[in-house]
Order: structure tokens, then C-alpha cells, then sequence
């Protein structure tokens, strides 16, 4: 009984002694498809400060790229909403509800900038396959490679 559970222990110890003296190389998943996202961004041309049309048109620009850039960011991060209503003897006293999105956005290019009326729009794309080879190195999922035991 003594000697079977000595060597029960042997094996048990042995057995985490591989474990502890395993090294484990990973490499990187890559995807089957690359998609490629697309977001417009719009804003209004008069509304924009400046004293003349050009100094609007320049700044709706502007405002029309960072438009689709967050358009990009719901996209690629999601989009977080937030809501809170009151009520007071059954009727709606307050509602609220906000939005917020957080993200950093690589390798984005301008397809199309363009007047659309009173309105400018601008064009995002953003190629998934390029972001790939962008982020390859950082915190892409990762497979097992080859596991040596000592």
C-alpha cells in the first residue's frame, strides 16, 4: 500500500516536471477573407464658422472627413449607447440617450472627397488586408506551432 502510493506520487511529480520544462512556439492566424469597409462622412457647408465660402468649404472638409473616420470607428469597434429616462407618476419626465465611440484607426485612405449640394462628403476606405500586415506583429490570435519537451 506504502510502495503504490510512492510511486503514484513519483509519477504524479514527474509528470508536472514535463509540463514546467515545455516550450510552446506560436505563429499567426491569418484570416481566410479580408473585407474591405467603406464610410461616408457628411457636413453641412453654411453652418460652418468662417467668413467667407471658402474658409466654409474648407472647414466642412475637414468636418467630413473626421464624419467618416468615426463612421470607420463604429464600424471596426462598435458603438457604445447609454440611456437613462425618468418617470413620474407614469409619465416620462426625462430621456436621454447618448453615444460614444473610441478607437484608433490605421492605414484609412480618402477614396472621394466632393460638394453634394449644400453638404461636403468624404469617402473612407479601409482595407482589412492591410491592417493585417499593419497589426501583424502586435496582438493577432495565434495558433501552436511546434511544442518542444525537455
Amino acid at each position: 500500500m506504502f510502495k503504490t502510493s510512492l510511486i503514484a506520487a513519483a509519477l504524479l511529480l514527474s509528470g508536472c516536471s514535463q509540463v514546467a520544462n515545455t516550450h510552446i512556439e506560436y505563429e499567426t492566424v491569418k484570416p481566410d477573407k479580408f473585407p474591405t469597409l467603406i464610410a461616408v462622412g457628411y457636413a453641412p457647408i453654411d453652418l460652418q464658422p468662417g467668413a467667407t465660402k471658402q474658409q466654409k468649404m474648407l472647414n466642412a472638409i475637414r468636418a467630413s472627413k473626421l464624419d467618416a473616420y468615426r463612421e470607420l470607428a463604429e464600424q471596426v469597434y462598435g458603438l457604445q449607447i447609454s440611456s437613462q429616462n425618468s418617470l413620474n407618476t407614469y409619465v416620462i419626465g426625462s430621456d436621454k440617450v447618448k453615444a460614444r465611440v473610441d478607437g484608433l484607426i490605421k492605414g484609412a485612405r480618402v477614396v472621394q472627397s466632393y460638394p453634394m449640394g449644400e453638404v461636403y462628403a468624404t469617402e473612407l476606405e479601409l482595407d482589412t488586408e492591410q491592417l493585417y500586415y499593419i497589426n501583424e506583429m502586435q496582438s493577432m490570435p495565434k495558433k501552436v506551432k511546434k511544442i518542444t519537451y525537455y
